[in-house]
């Protein structure tokens, strides 16, 4: 059993096997950032995500397989016809832009889109998702990954998000019952238009 959870027409359940691969760039070491004499957590939007080494020497496997952004860039010639095929998903970094995932390629011709979490504090991850969702009108299949725990699923889920791959020392069965956590937001929210003063009339 994996510790993925997926949205099937509003309905949410524990994926047995998730067909989709990710692809991940090899590790190297990295400098600790301080700023203020405190270490800097969240890597700033326009930072480098990846050495040209590592982009290079990241294996792609045959199969269904979700690549870094970077990785696609560098290869999307010889990437196309995959993902023509429904064969090849991208992931993005918080720090990366999905402005500019959308500039450079149609973003519905992806089956997934993935955002990693690095830390669970980093909250650019909602905007990444509501932003795909409403201004770009990604269709398919959103998914959050990483530092993925259970009180996010419910506001991913109000960003658009319909995949939640829970980070591996946690239970996919308590973050599961996390989705029902509330009955009826107040707010409106990309899955929800309207405040619930506008979805309810009044006696």
């Amino acid at each position: 059993m994996s510790n993925l959870i997926k949205l099937n027409a509003g309905v949410a359940s524990i994926v047995a096997d998730d067909a989709w691969q990710i692809v991940r760039l090899p590790a190297i070491e990295t400098e600790v950032k301080k700023q203020a004499g405190k270490v800097v957590l969240f890597k700033l939007t326009g930072a480098e995500t990846a050495t040209p080494g590592q982009i290079a020497d990241t294996v792609i496997p045959d199969g269904k397989v979700i690549v870094p952004f970077v990785v696609w860039q560098a290869r999307r010639e010889a990437l196309a016809a995959r993902v023509a095929a429904g064969e090849v998903g991208v992931w993005l970094e918080t720090h990366e832009l999905v402005e500019d995932l959308a500039a450079q390629a149609d973003v519905n011709a992806f089956p997934v889109i993935a955002i990693h979490v690095e830390r669970f504090a980093d909250g650019r991850i909602y905007s990444a998702g509501a932003l795909l969702r409403t201004r770009f009108g990604f269709r398919n299949e959103l998914r959050a990954f990483g530092d993925v725990l259970r009180d996010q699923l419910f506001f991913f889920k109000r960003c658009g998000f319909d995949a939640y791959q829970i980070r591996a020392d946690r239970s996919a069965e308590d973050a599961l019952a996390s989705l029902n956590d509330f009955s009826d937001p107040y707010q409106g929210a990309t899955v929800i238009d309207q405040p619930l003063w506008r979805r309810h009339a009044r006696g």
